[in-house]
């Protein structure tokens, strides 16, 4: 439809409500390029833009429009959406609010919002289709290291057997390094890398679904986050990524005050295509480099993000071998 258009059915109370998922409208694809007109209201799904050529500069989108998209992209974005479409509408919404307010106000609703959608329909349906996987024994092993050179410390995340997933024991071991740079301030560096093939292929899978009770997973989501800590530390803290950055191996990382890709690098978020949204801080950290609708097409689609296109985001900082 047209931004007027757009506007005529958000100006109406039938309208407005037509535009949600609870009516049936999984997303709404507007033109972009067409007169601005104003807007009483937002969709309660996602607004998709078209754009003609090249994508526009961000300020000249209007503000109703979650992600950007040309032609030959609507239909993998939209045909996305339209298969976790809860997730969907909800990572928008979570966007189009943490867009306005401070890390400590966007923290506390994504974790409201992930723990929400755990326990929801479009998450279960993926856990039920997931097959059963014997458990692998874990090393004995720390699963963080931990190196002291003068007033520079080195934290790396060590489990390489699972592409260093993050666990809860890897949550705790990574929580309590972070606590110990915030307490010394003679620690002035801090760089955070991973062991073995990648810095972290995000969440580990095997421990999805444990959580039974909502209110207490975001309780504890709260009490105990890394990003939040990373943040903390962002002005000493160097990030060093190489390989698969997935899901946490990309959020939690994008909170440091300078994040060094290696050209191998890649980033995703898979989470909205498991029901999910990201949930280990993306939606303050990642939002906060690239924007809320480059942000959206990255969750919304799951696309890879190589290191170059990183480093033009703003994602990274540097591209280095």
């Amino acid at each position: 439809m047209t931004l007027e258009e757009l506007a005529d059915r958000l100006a109406s109370n039938e309208g407005y409500e037509s535009l949600s998922i609870a009516a049936g409208t999984p997303w709404v694809a507007v033109r972009l390029g067409d007169e601005p007109m104003p807007l009483h209201a937002q969709p309660n799904c996602p607004v998709v833009g078209i754009a003609e050529g090249n994508e526009p500069l961000d300020d000249a989108v209007p503000d109703v429009v979650d992600v950007v998209v040309t032609a030959e992209e609507v239909a993998a974005v939209t045909d996305s959406i339209s298969r976790n479409p809860v997730a969907a509408a909800v990572l928008v919404r979570l966007l189009r609010h943490n867009e306005r307010v401070g890390s400590a106000d966007s923290g506390f609703a994504e974790s409201l919002a992930y723990s929400t959608l755990q326990h929801g329909s479009e998450f279960q349906a993926w856990l039920a289709s997931r097959e059963s996987r014997p458990l692998r024994p874990e090393p004995d092993t720390p699963v963080v290291l931990l190196e002291r050179r003068d007033a520079r410390l080195r934290i790396t995340l060590n489990r390489p057997h699972k592409r260093n997933a993050y666990s809860a024991n890897l949550r705790d071991g990574l929580c309590e390094a972070l606590g110990l740079a915030l307490a010394d301030d003679s620690i002035r560096q801090v760089v955070l890398d991973g062991a073995g093939a990648c810095f972290s292929a995000g969440g580990d899978l095997d421990e999805f679904g444990e959580a039974t009770d909502a209110g207490l997973a975001h309780a504890s989501r709260m009490a105990r986050n890394a990003g939040a800590l990373i943040d903390c530390l962002r002005d000493r803290i160097e990030a060093r990524l190489h390989g698969a950055c997935i899901g946490a191996g990309i959020e939690l990382p994008a909170f440091a005050g300078r994040v060094v890709a290696r050209p191998d690098a890649f980033f995703q978020l898979p989470e909205v295509g498991m029901g999910l949204i990201p949930g280990a801080g993306g939606t303050t950290s990642i939002l906060r480099r690239i924007g809320r609708r480059r942000l959206a097409y990255m969750a919304l689609t799951g696309a890879r993000i190589d290191a170059g296109t990183g480093l033009d985001w703003g994602l990274v900082d540097a591209v280095e071998t």
